[in-house]
Parts: structure tokens; C-alpha cells; sequence
């Protein structure tokens, strides 16, 4: 199983999800969600293969989030420009995203990895 992790290695969340992936000896690739956020292509498919909301992929609680009022503004963006926007920064996005290309979790919760990832 080839997983890929975009992480953010100042985020807490994403340094727990990390470190229970190598407790259970999952080998995956960390790619910085910042310095290398996933295109808008990625992320369309990313976001179909996980079967969430698109809402979900966004950082609500990030800084950046609320500087651009996106609760709001959101709403009236067609699903491409929020692709669009999402991958223009990485900091807009929700992390960890964690993947084999088939199964997509986001954030960490212990039980959601241990179904998926264990």
C-alpha cells in the first residue's frame, strides 16, 4: 500500500497522525501541504474519492480561513473555483490528507486510521 500524507510539520494534529502511521509501520510519502499543496486536479479527485463534502477539505479554523471570510464567501464559489482556491494555499486545507489513491481520510482520528490505515 503506497500512502501519501500531506502534512503540515508545525501542525500537532498532523505529527499524531505521522507518528500513529509509524507505530503501525505504515510506510508513507510526506509531502508539505504548504510548500507543495495538491492542484486543483488532485484535489477534485481527492474530494470524490473520500465521499465528504467538499467543506470538509478546508481549514475552518485556520487564520487564513477567516481573513478571507470564506464561511461566507464559499457558498456562492462553484466546487472548481474552491479547488482552485484550495490549492492556491496550502494553508486553506485541512490536514493531515492522508491516501493510497483509493481511500482519503482527513484530520486524525485514531479509529478512522485504525479502519483505514491499520
Amino acid at each position: 500500500m503506497n500512502v501519501t500524507i500531506y502534512e503540515y510539520p508545525k501542525c500537532g494534529t498532523c505529527r499524531n497522525a505521522k507518528k500513529w502511521l509509524d507505530e503501525h509501520n505504515v510506510k508513507y510519502e510526506a509531502i508539505h501541504i504548504v510548500d507543495e499543496p495538491p492542484h486543483a486536479e488532485t484535489l477534485k479527485k481527492l474530494h470524490q474519492k473520500s465521499g465528504l463534502e467538499l467543506k470538509a477539505f478546508f481549514n475552518t479554523s485556520g487564520k487564513k480561513y477567516r481573513e478571507l471570510d470564506l464561511k461566507n464567501k464559499r457558498k456562492a464559489m462553484s466546487e472548481q473555483e474552491q479547488y482552485e482556491l484550495l490549492a492556491s494555499d496550502g494553508m486553506l486545507i485541512k490536514r493531515p490528507i492522508v491516501t493510497d489513491g483509493k481511500t482519503v481520510t482527513l484530520g486524525f482520528k485514531e479509529d478512522q486510521f485504525q479502519a483505514n490505515w491499520a
